[in-house]
């Protein structure tokens, strides 16, 4: 099985997506991040009250989307940067001991950039969806 660790240069405790179930390089990949609740967000957002941050649903897509794109050969000694979020919108709370499942599905990719549209849920309920924009450098 793929670990994202074998892909993505991100490490803990930036490192969002525990799990790859399903990839098609180039094309798209589902994933998990389990929260714990012993990531050191929670502490502060919010006391009492721990919930995810938005920005960060979005960056577990992205990575998502960066192990789809990384995963083909055309993109070996990539990576690929965030260029843009497009219609962010988050539909629901993710707290401590949930699992937030990880969609993304590439659109156009050129040598150069790249879009993907991700979808991030709970137990099917969709949690955050987003429209993502990258630039592909060299690593």
């Amino acid at each position: 099985m793929l670990r994202p660790e074998d892909v993505l240069p991100h490490r803990p405790p930036f490192l969002l997506v525990d799990e790859v179930l399903e990839l098609d390089p180039g094309q798209r990949a589902r994933g998990r991040w389990h929260l714990s609740g012993q990531e050191s967000f929670f502490g502060g957002h919010f006391p009492g009250r721990p919930t995810l941050p938005g920005v960060l649903m979005v960056e577990s897509l992205a990575q998502l989307g960066g192990i789809a794109v990384l995963s083909d050969e055309r993109y070996q000694g990539k990576l690929p940067l965030f260029g843009g979020i497009d219609k962010a919108r988050f539909r629901r709370q993710v707290v401590p001991g949930e699992v937030l499942e990880l969609e993304v599905e590439l659109g156009r990719l050129s040598a150069r950039a790249g879009t993907g549209h991700g979808r991030a849920s709970v137990g099917g309920e969709l949690a955050c969806q987003a429209e993502l924009l990258f630039v592909i450098v060299d690593a």
